[in-house]
Parts: structure tokens; C-alpha cells; sequence
């Protein structure tokens, strides 16, 4: 069954977001994960919604959503992540 991540983000510094942005795919290729969507919010249709930003990131499953979050690789980018945005960062079984 496979997993999505949903990342609701706002940005604090595009330049440092940017870095980021650019780094994350290296990240992901070894966990078989692909970009769905990646966008900025239009219309508030219900509710409250902090953020502008949305990705959403599809892996096999929640073990390789796990094993991505949890490697060197990925970990070694969040100081950088933390600087360049806030973010609320989930995952979900389809």
C-alpha cells in the first residue's frame, strides 16, 4: 500500500528554500518516492490554513516514508530546512 507526505510550508528565506528544494530529490531517489504535486495555495475554501506552500510526496509505503525521514541523508538537511521555512510535515497509508 502506498504512502504519501504532505508538507504544508511557509517560507522564511527563499534563497536558503531554494537550496533546500534543491537537495530534497537526491533524498528521496533511494526510497523509490516521486514528486505528485508541488503548488501555492489559491482560494481558502473552508477553515483556517496557515501556510501557502503544499508538496505532496508519494513512497511504496509508510516503512520507505520512515527510512527516508530517518537517513543521514534527509537528516543532514534539517538545520537548513528549519532556516528556510516552517513547516507541517505528515504522512498518510492510501
Amino acid at each position: 500500500m502506498s504512502a504519501l507526505v504532505i508538507g504544508h510550508i511557509t517560507v522564511k528565506d527563499a534563497d536558503q528554500w531554494a537550496q533546500y528544494r534543491a537537495r530534497v530529490p537526491a533524498t528521496l531517489a533511494p526510497f523509490g518516492a516521486e514528486l505528485v504535486f508541488r503548488g501555492q495555495r489559491g482560494r481558502l475554501l473552508a477553515g483556517t490554513h496557515a501556510h501557502a506552500d503544499t508538496v505532496v510526496i508519494r513512497f511504496p509505503d509508510l516503512a520507505s516514508v520512515d527510512r527516508w525521514y530517518d537517513s543521514p541523508a534527509y537528516q543532514a538537511l534539517l538545520p537548513l530546512r528549519q532556516a528556510a521555512a516552517d513547516i507541517d510535515l505528515v504522512s498518510f497509508s492510501e
